[in-house]
């Protein structure tokens, strides 16, 4: 997808992927990672996810990247917080009290710049990009961590029934990723809430 394609998805609004809540799936599954209070989250591709504030609220600090910068204004006047926004490289830096995040190009987000991370999550990022940059992306997430452990939630559904994004991302595919590197469990199968005909099935990448 490129860039504009986003960037139009926040200025008009369509932002279906936003849930209203945090998602459910992460405040069900995230214990089971067994991080120790204080750990740095990243979160790619993050938006104005309400998940950032369930885990600044269960004492994590959170580290994002986000194309949009509507969207991270939006994020911080939702945490009715006040960001201190610097450049770095191509990146807008915004930053908080336990957190950080960088508006931009995720490709263009670096080991350096991100810092240390303990665990990524990843509800909304591998689902959103097409066939042929999830390898790239893959590749980046593992090095810009230091292969930091992983909870991904993933759709599984037909994918010649629908156009992504969401785009269907199958187990296999995930092994074919992340096998290398990790250990890979599958945690919980659910049926998608707003999608009778897919599954959301949760990973543990260790």
């Amino acid at each position: 997808m490129q860039a504009d394609f986003w960037h139009k998805k926040w200025q008009d609004n369509k932002i279906g992927f936003h849930e209203s809540a945090p998602n459910s799936l992460l405040t069900a599954n995230f214990a089971k990672l067994n991080l120790a209070k204080a750990s740095r989250i990243f979160l790619p591709l993050c938006g104005k996810t309400l998940d950032i504030a369930w885990l600044l609220s269960n004492e994590y600090q959170v580290v994002g990247a986000e194309l949009s910068p509507m969207a991270i204004e939006q994020l911080f006047d939702q945490l009715k917080l006040e960001p201190h926004i610097t450049t770095i490289g191509k990146l807008q830096h915004y930053s908080a009290t336990n957190i950080d995040i960088f508006v931009g190009d995720i490709f263009d987000l670096t080991n350096k710049m991100v810092g240390t991370i303990d665990a990524i999550y990843d509800r909304a990022a591998l689902v959103a990009l097409p066939e042929t940059t999830r390898r790239h992306y893959t590749q980046h997430m593992i090095e810009i961590s230091n292969n930091a452990p992983q909870l991904l939630i993933c759709y599984e559904y037909d994918q010649s029934l629908r156009q992504g994004p969401p785009f269907s991302v199958s187990g296999e595919e995930i092994k074919s990723h992340y096998a290398k590197n990790y250990d890979i469990h599958l945690l919980e199968k659910s049926t998608a809430e707003n999608a009778m005909t897919a599954v959301e099935n949760v990973w543990y990448l260790k």
